[in-house]
């Protein structure tokens, strides 16, 4: 496949820096995007990845044009679409979302899926969840969307009980302690790594795995991307409402599920991508679960 080389501008759109990718060496394929001719403006996070330049190589080939604008605060791209700065993005699950909607009445929808990043747990102190002893300590993201996750993680593993059994609006506070082998300390994602040095385990996002010095293989316990509890924390695609059917969107959707753009993403994941197709209908029913979870809490 002929590479087609990056261009990086720097800029502000709507407070984003933006990454351009344009093709160059003599392709003559039109241009295909939403309605108006201009690239497709797709708001991503990490787009020095070198599956976005797979993807790019992929879509120019059929004639689409892309435009990744990178986006270092997660904050940040779903008002960009809400706004009309972008066309889609890509770079969050349903639980983002959904919270995301609620806060702000909004109705951005998810168009197809991408994979789920199971999430770890990890210890300097212990080797597998059955050595971590009574009342001992374990360090969450207290983040809103990762840290149900993370308390479901805990209890999958044996190590906490949930009042009612848990749910991706779980609370600390709903941590039945006298059912619990663990008390949880939350800390800021990016903490939860150094957390490992002053407490039993920490439950750590996949973004800080790497860098801090840890394998994923090495993780104590993960959450299973197949079970129901996994569903909240699907990535997806997301559009506004009036573009769900766009025809090219959901042709860019298709070729990130090409076994190119997989190998390379899977690879920068190290390993820990699950994939998965879960059709847009199915993505829309579980975020309107969640939704309704979010508003009557």
């Amino acid at each position: 496949m002929h590479r087609r080389a990056f261009t990086v501008t720097a800029g502000l759109a709507g407070a984003a820096a933006a990454l351009l990718l344009t093709a160059c060496g003599g392709d003559d394929a039109a241009t295909a995007s939403g309605e108006s001719g201009d690239p497709i403006r797709i708001g991503v996070v990490g787009a020095s990845e070198d599956y976005w330049q797979v993807f790019y190589d992929l879509a120019a080939d059929e004639g689409i044009e892309v435009e990744l604008v990178n986006f270092t605060d997660y904050t940040q791209p779903n008002p960009a679409l809400s706004q009309g700065q972008l066309d889609l993005n890509q770079f969050q699950h349903l639980q983002y979302l959904a919270a995301y909607n609620v806060a702000n009445d909004d109705d951005l929808t998810p168009i197809g899926a991408t994979a789920i990043y199971p999430l770890g747990l990890y210890s300097h102190e212990h080797d597998a969840i059955e050595d971590i002893p009574e009342g001992g300590e374990v360090a969450i993201p207290n983040d809103e969307t990762n840290q149900a996750r993370a308390l479901l993680v805990l209890q999958d593993a044996g190590l906490i009980t949930l009042e009612g059994g848990g749910s991706s609006t779980s609370l600390p506070s709903d941590v039945v302690e006298e059912e619990s082998r663990v008390t949880v300390t939350p800390v800021a994602a990016e903490q939860t790594a150094t957390a490992l040095n002053s407490v039993d385990a920490s439950v750590i996002n996949n973004d800080f795995v790497a860098d801090a010095g840890l394998e994923p293989a090495e993780a104590l316990y993960q959450d299973q991307a197949d079970s129901p509890g996994a569903q909240p924390y699907i990535n997806i695609w997301v559009a506004r409402a009036d573009d769900a059917e766009n025809e090219t969107f959901q042709r860019l959707v298709d070729l990130y599920h090409s076994p190119e753009v997989q190998d390379a993403s899977s690879q920068a994941s190290g390993g820990t991508a699950v994939f998965t197709d879960n059709p847009a209908d199915e993505l829309g029913d579980i975020l309107g679960g969640i939704e309704t979870d979010l508003t009557a809490h």
